[in-house]
């Protein structure tokens, strides 16, 4: 793979990553809503990665034909169907009959361990755009 596939790759890794750790965010920010807009406690959100075809912009420069570099990105935002955990709290607004509150089925330590990978992910790809770009500023001086 050249310098530009290389930026390509790790370019898509970062939006895919970002939106990754805004979803965690969104989890944690909702972990104790009781009542949305849909009715019931808030639903944890998790996202789906897929590869994506990349078009390699060394080769388009070249006016070259070639294989696309591999590339990852976020193909849908689903919705966990986890039951909401049940607490007995008679007296707030959202409790049931029996005095229960269904709050959102969310693990604070799951949802920090997807956002801990997700950054050290993101620093890797950064890393991988700051190695690329560097090869790619030598080369350029070479050719001066």
């Amino acid at each position: 793979m050249n310098l530009f596939g290389m930026l390509e790759m790790s370019g898509a890794a970062l939006g895919a990553e970002r939106m990754r750790a805004e979803i965690v965010t969104a989890n944690m920010a909702n972990a104790q809503v009781t009542r949305t807009e849909e009715g019931g406690p808030y639903r944890r959100k998790m996202v789906v990665f897929a590869e994506r075809r990349v078009p390699h912009f060394s080769l388009a420069l070249a006016g070259a034909a070639g294989t696309a570099a591999e590339g990852v990105r976020v193909t849908q935002i689903v919705t966990s169907n986890a039951a909401p955990l049940q607490r007995y709290e008679p007296g707030h607004p959202d409790a049931d009959a029996r005095g229960f509150v269904a709050y959102p089925n969310i693990d604070p330590m799951e949802e920090m361990t997807d956002l801990l990978g997700a950054s050290r992910a993101y620093e890797l790809n950064a890393s991988a755009i700051q190695t690329a770009k560097a090869m790619i500023q030598q080369s350029l001086d070479l050719l001066r």
